[in-house]
């Protein structure tokens, strides 16, 4: 049986690198609170970073990230982090 892959969107992925970046906080727990697997995030901060040192920068990235008792991030229960995009903010659940 093929394995299926979940999908993440270009807002989260960028939102949690930014997380992990400007919080210091460890790529474990920003994994654990966001549902997504410890190695997928710390494949994402790697390239992030990769990308960066090429001269790729992060220009015109327009993500807020805070983290807040009552907020959460997509695809978490209670997790405290809230991911913003430029357009819209994230639903728990």
């Amino acid at each position: 049986m093929p394995e299926t892959r979940k999908k993440y969107d270009r807002d989260l992925r960028e939102g949690a690198v930014r997380i992990v970046e400007e919080t210091g906080t460890p790529t474990a727990q920003v994994a654990r609170d966001l549902g997504v697997n410890e190695g997928t995030l710390g494949n994402w901060v790697a390239r992030a970073r990769e990308a960066r040192e090429a001269g790729g920068g992060t220009e015109g990235l327009s993500i807020g990230i805070s983290r807040s008792s009552s907020g959460c991030g997509r695809r978490t229960r209670s997790c405290g982090w809230s991911v913003m995009s430029s357009s819209d903010r994230w639903a728990c659940g």
